[in-house]
């Protein structure tokens, strides 16, 4: 089954029998009042890839403890291990998101820094209307600039709610703190396994999380997890609503790595209450404990 007939099968729109009737993919572009299409950091792209499984580091002795490991960890120190990979160190890496409108597919480049879960700086590379565009995640507060305004603008508020240039993420989902364990419980609910699309096989075995929230204050109170056993990458997210409606789902479609560490290279995020395939996350380049000056995460960098 391909990405799109996948897709409309988690929606339940879709058996193996039926056909796909063609231009069925569809979002709005949502502007921000400077008039501009929004942009996102890392920091959200981050958290749909790098932050949903982050990249793992190999060694023998993590394999060694794996082979050697008799009882089932518990649900928090599963999370903790995935939360751990998320937050090391500084990383630089470029990508690119496929957003899917109404009519056509926008494709929008980008290169960011990232500094532990707290900083992020992100420029925009490509294509020509977004092109220097600067986004700057610094703790809760989220900036943007435009150079066709050359304004700079706090995104806050209601504002936090809208689509990302028509995506299926919202900057809440950017702004949301990526260590896990910091927000929620979880429970081991059983193991599964996970077929990662572009790379075949016969999937990779899962322990399935539950998590709940420990506080109100999130955009998901409800979270389910599909963490793969081995390399504590997270391949599969489902997000609820508190009376148990499902929201958006995320799943990793490859891996790849890069230095020592896995990583998801391709991704996709769905609003399952929209009409449409997703929007796609692609890691071409990403370096890990990279140096980066301070400067780089302060307002000055944004013009």
């Amino acid at each position: 089954m391909n990405t799109k007939n996948r897709l409309r099968f988690w929606q339940g729109k879709f058996s193996a029998a039926d056909k796909i009737p063609a231009g069925k993919r569809f979002f709005s572009d949502t502007k921000l009042p400077c008039g501009r299409a929004a942009a996102c950091t890392l920091a959200s792209t981050l958290m749909m890839i790098v932050s949903l499984s982050a990249g793992l580091k190999v060694s023998g002795a993590s394999a060694e403890l794996t082979v050697r490991q008799v009882r089932t960890p518990s649900g928090l120190e599963i999370l903790k291990r995935v939360d751990d990979n998320i937050t090391a160190g500084n990383k630089i890496m470029t990508a690119k998101m496929i957003i899917h409108l109404r009519r056509t597919t926008r494709t929008v480049e980008f290169k960011s820094y990232i500094q532990g879960t707290e900083k992020a700086f992100t420029e925009y590379l490509a294509p020509a209307r977004e092109k220097g565009t600067r986004m700057l995640k610094l703790g809760d507060q989220l900036w943007m600039y435009s150079p066709w305004t050359e304004r700079t603008i706090l995104i806050s508020g209601h504002m936090l709610r809208q689509s990302v240039m028509g995506s299926d993420l919202s900057y809440e989902d950017m702004m949301e703190d990526p260590r896990l364990s910091n927000s929620y419980t979880a429970e081991v609910v059983g193991e599964e396994k996970v077929r990662l699309e572009a790379q075949g096989g016969d999937g990779v075995l899962c322990w399935v999380l539950e998590l709940s929230a420990r506080q109100e204050d999130v955009a998901y109170p409800r979270r389910k997890l599909w963490v793969d056993k081995e390399r504590y990458v997270v391949l599969r997210e489902e997000l609820y609503a508190r009376g148990g409606t499902l929201l958006k789902k995320v799943e990793v479609l490859s891996l790849r790595k890069f230095d020592s560490r896995w990583v998801p290279e391709r991704a996709i995020f769905m609003d399952v209450l929209k009409a449409g395939e997703g929007t796609e996350f692609v890691i071409e380049s990403i370096e890990f404990d990279a140096n980066i000056p301070d400067y780089i995460f302060s307002r000055a960098s944004l013009k």
